[in-house]
């Protein structure tokens, strides 16, 4: 294999990464909604922070491969619209995630507090955190832009 062959491996590896982290986080926005105990929203931590490496290797890795394909692969330049399209939607779908998790990180910060201040029952406050509109529709934008981005990878318009 070539080194491209490689790089364009490794790129499409980080893209399965990076839509394994967005179905796990889907697992977590519906297991969180039906949760308002502080001990079961935290339980969720150590999955986030699986969801969380996913999406960070993932994101780093389709960025960082892509651009390089883009420069060193033959018939394609960093310029072209389908490139610049999916650099955008990256980018997008970066923020729209990170608002999504900062909407949800606050259900879990509000579960350590209740925890630990000896309050294991339910709590309504940490229900509505949990049930975020904001922070369901931020994620919901976030898949809906990495589809987007394999459309524009599958098709490459204008290419």
């Amino acid at each position: 294999m070539s080194v491209d062959e490689w790089i364009l491996s490794l790129h499409v590896l980080s893209a399965f990464a990076y839509v394994a982290g967005l179905v796990l986080f889907w697992v977590l926005v519906v297991a969180v909604r039906r949760t308002d105990l502080p001990a079961t929203t935290t339980h969720m931590g150590p999955v986030v922070k699986v969801g969380n490496a996913a999406i960070g290797i993932g994101a780093t890795g389709t960025i960082v491969f892509g651009i390089w394909l883009a420069l060193s692969y033959g018939g394609y330049d960093i310029w072209d619209g389908w490139i610049i399209a999916a650099i955008v939607l990256w980018l997008i779908a970066a923020e729209t995630g990170r608002r999504a998790g900062a909407e949800y990180l606050a259900g879990m910060k509000k579960a350590e507090e209740l925890q630990a201040a000896g309050q294991t029952g339910p709590s309504p406050d940490l229900g509505a955190l949990n049930r975020t509109q904001r922070g369901l529709l931020m994620h919901a934008l976030s898949s809906l832009v990495a589809l987007l981005i394999l459309i524009d990878m599958i098709w490459k318009p204008g290419a």
